[in-house]
């Protein structure tokens, strides 16, 4: 059997770094073999300049908007941020399809292997088809109201079998049963989902992996302690001139979470403006209601949005489970997971192991795929990457 033995700057097997002179070695189609010292590793090493890594897991992206490359410009903050992507989404389709394939590529090449993707339409699937990066599909439902719960929900149910049913029948052969995409229905976010929808979406979704935009603006809390606030401006772009929602007089994470009870994986999305007693909180309703919580950082895109970072400190505290994402072009600057652990190290007291652990084997366990990524151990397959040492660039080599 062919085998191909790399030997980097450094070696992070998904858990932690190894000894400076160890030989990362595969099989010639990616398998991995063995992790052993340089003089037992014989002729034939690659010499790599960089950090070599597991492939890296985008655990939030938004791939069909990817046509909103440079349309929405940075720092106009959430509110109206939301406002451009509703009234600015209107491209040609072939334009669409192409940002998308690009995109795709992009990340592809810079050595993501996995990607957790928000989509209201199904117009991700053809790209997705071709794709050989793993796919969570989380087809995102929009219901601002309890009279129309029924038919937004099994509108965005129609999407999601749609997707689901075109990457099944065109999808490459897989390398394992769990390389064939998921698609579960999940809630874009508190402030656009009515009660009714949430309790629907609870009762499809039993055990599944689902995602939620949580906390990105203080007006989230502010809409459901009052019932007022910046929101309003949203609301009136589908044409409510008063928020449809209740007031709890809490927080949005404490007034929506407990409509799910079910066994879901929820990952909450972006937790810009989460203040720790919400963390402690919502991880403690999580253990009583079985429940598991997957935190999702996505500091570019709140950078890009609001010119702020996450409390990504608090999470660490807390013993939270941290994973990466890069939201979509309509919010970032590049779609790289080097490019979010590098801006976590310079805004966090986060040390480069944890970082790496986020992209790697954090995404892979919160996935459930780490029966195959997120680290370099014997019989897994999961891609092998070269990090630049400054964390400015990340390069699939297998």
């Amino acid at each position: 059997m062919a085998y191909r033995k790399f030997k980097a700057s450094r070696l992070f097997n998904g858990y932690h770094f190894r000894n400076a002179d160890d030989v990362l070695i595969t099989t010639a189609d990616g398998t991995i073999e063995a992790i052993v010292p340089l003089h037992e590793a014989g002729d034939d090493v690659e010499q790599l300049q960089g950090i070599l890594t597991p492939g890296l897991i985008n655990c939030h992206c938004h791939l069909e908007l990817s046509h909103l490359k440079n349309v929405i410009p940075p720092h106009t903050g959430l509110i109206e941020f939301l406002c451009s992507v509703v009234t600015k989404r209107g491209f040609a389709p072939e334009i669409i399809e192409q940002e998308i394939e690009r995109a795709e590529a992009e990340m592809y090449n810079n050595g993501i292997v996995a990607v957790g993707d928000i989509g209201n339409t199904a117009d991700t699937a053809s790209t997705k088809a071709k794709s050989k990066i793993r796919w969570q599909n989380f087809v995102e439902v929009l219901s601002f109201t309890d009279e129309k719960a029924d038919e937004n929900f099994n509108h965005y149910k129609n999407v999601s079998e749609e997707l689901e049913q075109a990457l099944r029948t065109s999808y490459p052969v897989p390398r394992t049963s769990d390389f064939v995409p998921r698609t579960s229905l999940v809630p874009h976010a508190p402030y656009s989902i009515s009660p009714k929808t949430f309790e629907l979406i609870n009762a499809a979704t039993k055990n599944q992996i689902i995602s939620i935009h949580n906390q990105e603006h203080p007006a989230e809390d502010e809409l459901y302690k009052t019932g007022s606030g910046e929101y309003v401006k949203l609301f009136k772009i589908f044409g409510m001139n008063a928020s449809p929602f209740p007031v709890t007089g809490k927080s949005s994470i404490r007034s929506v979470l407990p409509h799910f009870n079910n066994g879901q994986t929820i990952f909450l999305i972006h937790n810009t403006f989460m203040p720790e007693q919400d963390i402690v909180w919502a991880n403690e309703y999580a253990a009583a209601n079985g429940l598991k919580l997957v935190y999702c950082l996505c500091i570019n895109a709140n950078l890009y949005i609001e010119n702020k970072t996450p409390p990504a400190d608090l999470f660490i505290k807390h013993n939270c489970h941290l994973v990466l994402g890069t939201d979509s072009y309509s919010s970032n600057w590049q779609l790289s997971i080097a490019k979010e652990m590098q801006s976590l190290l310079q805004h966090s007291t986060f040390i480069q192991e944890q970082v790496l652990q986020m992209a790697t084997i954090n995404g892979a366990k919160a996935f459930k795929w780490d029966n195959d990524l997120g680290s370099f151990e014997k019989r897994k397959r999961p891609g092998v990457v070269l990090l630049k040492e400054d964390f400015s660039e990340s390069i699939k080599v297998l």
